[in-house]
């Protein structure tokens, strides 16, 4: 059963970037359409209002945005959405992607993933490289620019099954694996993206010459998750300690990140909170995080958390709208929409600027039952709703240059910029 979370009463419609004022004078236009509210709500109010001033909030006022609710909650979405227009215009993006399932078999037992295998349980697999050659001309044929890398976190280290694998594909660890698996997709003329969990400096370092991005979802700061109970607890690779360090590692080698956080898996909107901060300051201290991914648990029936209730659409506006205002106007945030199929509106409304990857030919494999919006009516919809749908690449436009991408996928990058339009031959 899902858990019903208070919705925004007299909801203030969206308004046009040209007629909002983004300084001290945004909260009182907000009061000339609700006369009681600063009164009712003097705390949230003041916390959009440095926000869209361009301020540094506190892990206090995030927490303050994400618990909103009622005529709080509209203003809070309300803000989001302002300094989302203000930044980014009214352009949402999506990339067009392969998801290549390299390994399914992890060491970690998140007790709400219906990903991970063990070797021989009925559904195991580690694609050969002839199928993921295959799989990546498909792919390319049908238009896809980018080949997501998922798979389990470091399978090596608990199944001796999966090491003799391993040597007889020529690879001693998953991450070299991954990384003959990214040659095949550029071959075909895809970016690869990694997502292949906990890395070290130095295999993230051997993969950043193949990858256009990269990337690992915080999902939570909070140690509790780990704790005897949670989520976590036979989960090695989630110790927040582990992926905050990755995250930091990724800026130090200048690699274009992914991260984000998960909702509802035991976690406390605090914590919610508390992990967009620490999101925050890792990216001001590399700039490297290209976007954050806000994702919503989806339970299902074979897994322990299959009685747990789901975030409901408020749970995500709350926190995607939070993302917006804590990380500031420039930073991309995503939301996955063949999670919240019903809710695209609602999230754009709430400060969303991006949709993630979307497949044309391969499902969601960590989300089966989800599958991908198509892509003429995503776009519909968000015409409806006031914005533009285009499709980018893998690696954000702001991060291809020298600076970031890295010499060895330069051509490429520039050659598939400029089939979208966005470049030159």
């Amino acid at each position: 059963m899902r858990r019903q979370i208070g919705r925004p009463q007299d909801c203030v419609p969206v308004a046009s970037a040209k007629s909002i004022a983004y300084k001290v004078s945004w909260v009182g236009m907000y009061q000339a359409s609700s006369s009681s509210l600063q009164q009712h709500m003097p705390a949230v109010a003041e916390i959009a209002e440095r926000a869209l001033a361009g301020e540094r909030l506190q892990a206090s006022e995030a927490q303050a945005l994400i618990e909103s609710s009622g005529e709080e909650l509209s203003l809070v979405m309300e803000a989001a959405g302002a300094l989302r227009d203000r930044a980014k215009g009214r352009r949402v993006t999506y990339s067009r992607k392969l998801f290549l399932p390299i390994t399914n078999l992890c060491r970690d037992r998140c007790t709400y993933c219906t990903f991970r295998k063990d070797p021989h349980d009925p559904g195991a697999w580690t694609m050969a490289p002839e199928e993921i050659a295959d799989w990546s001309a498909r792919g390319r044929a049908l238009g896809c620019k980018e080949a997501l890398m998922c798979l389990g976190d470091r399978p090596e280290r608990a199944f001796a099954e999966y090491r003799k694998t391993l040597a007889g594909l020529g690879a001693a660890s998953t991450a070299e694996y991954v990384a003959i698996a990214c040659r095949i997709a550029l071959d075909h003329g895809l970016l690869p993206h990694t997502n292949a969990g906990v890395l070290s400096g130095s295999e993230m370092a051997m993969l950043r010459p193949l990858n256009a991005s990269m990337g690992l979802m915080l999902e939570n700061v909070s140690p509790r998750l780990r704790l005897r109970g949670g989520p976590h607890r036979w989960a090695p690779d989630k110790e927040p300690a582990a992926r905050l360090g990755m995250i930091d590692a990724a800026g130090a080698l200048r690699i274009p990140f992914t991260t984000g956080i998960l909702l509802g898996i035991g976690e406390t909107p605090a914590e919610r909170a508390q992990s967009l901060v620490a999101i925050r300051e890792l990216h001001e201290r590399h700039g490297h995080i290209q976007e954050v991914i806000i994702q919503n648990f989806r339970a299902k029936p074979d897994i322990p958390m299959a009685g747990a209730p789901e975030p409901d659409a408020y749970d995500m506006a709350r926190a995607i709208a939070t993302a917006r205002l804590v990380l500031g106007g420039s930073m991309n945030v995503q939301a996955p929409p063949n999670l919240s199929p019903g809710e695209i509106e609602l999230f754009l409304r709430s400060g969303l600027n991006d949709f993630g990857g979307i497949s044309p030919l391969t499902p969601d494999y960590v989300n089966p039952e989800a599958p991908w919006p198509h892509i003429e009516r995503l776009a519909e919809r968000c015409t409806r709703a006031g914005f533009e749908l285009a499709e980018r690449l893998a690696v954000y436009p702001e991060y291809i240059n020298n600076q970031w991408l890295d010499p060895a996928l330069a051509p490429e990058v520039k050659r598939l910029q400029a089939e979208l339009g966005g470049g030159k031959t």
